[in-house]
C-alpha cells in the first residue's frame, strides 16, 4: 500500500523521470567519447604514416610477425643481382623504319616474273616501263597439204588437223572450223565442218580451186583462218595463217605445219592484262590479283575508257560468285593492284574456271565489253600454262601477261 501511494505521489513521478533522462545522457556521453576516441586514433595513424613515408623508415612492428612463420624463399633462376635503390631502369624504344611492300611480296622470289611485276608495280623506271611488251599468246597450229594439178589447172588444199587451240567458250572448249581464201580474191570462200567441243580437231577435208593457171596461183596467198563457231553471235576468230604460194613447191604434195597468229582484225586491238594467281591448298583458297591493263580499246567519244575488271567464279560451267575491281576513269592503261580470294576446295579445281572480263563503265547506257579471258585447266594454252604454274608452285603468286580476247 505504501509503494502504491509512493508511485502515485508527484515526488515519485519526478524521481523516475529524472532517472530516465540521466541514463540517456550517460549513454550519449559514452557514445560521444567513443566516437571522439576513434576519430583521434585514425587521425594519429594518418599523421604517423605520413611521417614514416617522409622519414624513409622501413622499421616494421615486431608484433605483426611474432607468431607468423617466415615465408619460404623463392628460387630465382636469374644470376643477375637485384636492383638496388639507387639503380635505374632505362627503356629504349627501337628505331622505327617505314617499309613498303608489294601486293605480292613472295612474287619476287621467282626470277622469271621479277621484271614483269616490278614494272607493273612501278618499281622500275618509266623508261623501262614504257618498253614493257606483253608476251605473245600461243594460239595453236594447223596442219595442211598443198598440191597443184597441172592437167586440170586446179589447186588442191587438204586441211588435216589443228592442235592446241585456245578455248573460247565458258565450258573451256571451242567449236572450231577453218575458212579458206586465195588472197587477194575474197569472193570464193570455202569452209570446213565445225568440230564441236574440240581443241585438237581433225578434219581431213580437201578443197579444190579450179581454173587457176599456174602463173596465177603463184601470185596468190593462201589465207586460212580458224574460227570458233557461235550459234547466237558472230564467230570468234582464234587465229590465222597466210602462206604465199610462190614459196611452196606445188609440183608435188607438200605437208606444212604452221603456227596460228592473231587475226589482223583483233590483234593488239583489245589490249592486254597482267594478273597474278596463287593457290593455297591447306586453306582451300585461290587468290587472283588484278595488277594492271595495257593499251585497252577506247570505248568513249573522248578516245578513252572507264575500265574495270569483272571476275566470275564458275564450277562445272555454273556461275557461283562475281567480284569487281574499282573503276579507273579516262584511261587506257589502268593500274589496280587489287586482290580477290575465292574459296575453292582442292578436289574441285579440275572443274573450276575463272572468267575475267574487262568492262567499260557507262552511266547512260549498258556497260561495254572490252575483252577478256578464261583461266582454268581447260582454257587456251597461254591461260592453261598460267594455271598449271599456279598449281606447281603452291602459296607462291605467279604473274603473267594475257592478251584480251573478244568476249562479246
Amino acid at each position: 500500500m505504501v509503494d502504491v501511494l509512493a508511485e502515485e505521489s508527484p515526488t515519485g513521478q519526478l524521481t523516475m523521470e529524472f532517472n530516465k533522462w540521466y541514463l540517456i545522457l550517460i549513454a550519449a556521453a559514452a557514445l560521444a567519447c567513443f566516437t571522439v576516441s576513434l576519430t583521434l586514433c585514425g587521425f594519429c595513424k594518418l599523421l604517423f604514416g605520413k611521417w614514416r613515408r617522409k622519414s624513409g623508415s622501413t622499421e616494421k612492428n615486431p608484433r605483426e610477425f611474432e607468431d607468423v612463420e617466415p615465408a619460404p624463399e623463392k628460387r630465382r633462376w636469374s644470376t643477375k643481382p637485384l636492383l638496388t635503390k639507387d639503380s635505374t631502369i632505362r627503356f629504349e624504344q627501337p628505331k622505327r623504319r617505314m617499309t613498303s611492300e608489294a601486293v605480292q611480296p613472295d612474287l619476287f622470289t621467282n626470277s622469271s616474273s621479277m621484271s614483269s611485276l616490278g614494272e607493273s608495280l612501278g618499281l622500275l623506271s618509266q623508261a623501262s616501263l614504257s618498253a614493257t611488251v606483253p608476251l605473245e599468246e600461243n594460239l595453236g597450229r594447223i596442219n595442211f597439204t598443198l598440191r597443184y594439178q597441172f592437167t586440170e589447172q586446179t589447186l588442191e588444199v587438204r586441211v588435216i588437223k589443228a592442235q592446241a587451240l585456245p578455248a573460247k567458250d565458258f565450258s573451256g572448249t571451242s567449236d572450231p572450223f577453218v575458212k579458206i581464201l586465195l588472197l587477194p580474191d575474197k569472193k570464193t570462200k570455202l569452209e570446213t565442218q565445225v568440230k564441236r567441243k574440240n581443241l585438237n580437231p581433225v578434219w581431213n577435208e580437201t578443197f579444190l580451186f579450179q581454173d587457176y593457171p599456174y602463173a596465177k596461183v603463184q601470185e596468190r596467198i593462201l589465207h586460212m583462218q580458224v574460227l570458233d563457231y557461235d550459234r547466237f553471235s558472230r564467230n570468234d576468230p582464234i587465229g590465222e595463217v597466210n602462206q604465199p604460194l610462190s614459196e611452196v613447191d606445188l609440183t608435188q604434195e607438200t605437208v606444212l605445219w604452221k603456227s596460228l597468229v592473231p587475226s589482223k582484225k583483233s590483234s593488239g586491238k583489245l589490249g592486254s592484262i597482267l594478273l597474278s594467281l596463287c593457290c593455297s591448298p591447306a586453306s582451300n583458297r585461290v587468290t587472283i590479283i588484278i595488277i594492271k591493263c595495257q593499251n585497252l580499246m577506247a570505248k568513249d567519244i573522248s578516245g578513252k575508257s572507264d575500265p574495270y575488271v569483272k571476275i566470275w567464279h564458275t564450277y562445272k560451267s555454273k556461275k557461283i560468285e562475281k567480284v569487281k575491281t574499282s573503276i579507273k576513269y579516262s584511261t587506257l592503261n589502268p593500274v589496280y593492284n587489287e586482290s580477290f580470294v575465292f574459296n575453292v576446295q582442292l578436289e574441285r579445281l579440275r572443274d573450276t574456271m575463272f572468267v575475267i572480263t574487262v568492262m567499260d563503265k557507262d552511266k547512260l547506257s549498258r556497260n561495254d565489253v572490252i575483252g577478256g579471258l578464261i583461266l582454268g585447266p581447260r582454257s587456251s594454252p597461254s591461260e592453261q600454262e598460267h594455271w598449271n604454274n599456279m598449281l606447281q608452285k603452291p602459296r607462291t603468286p605467279v604473274a603473267q601477261w594475257h592478251v584480251l580476247k573478244d568476249m562479246s
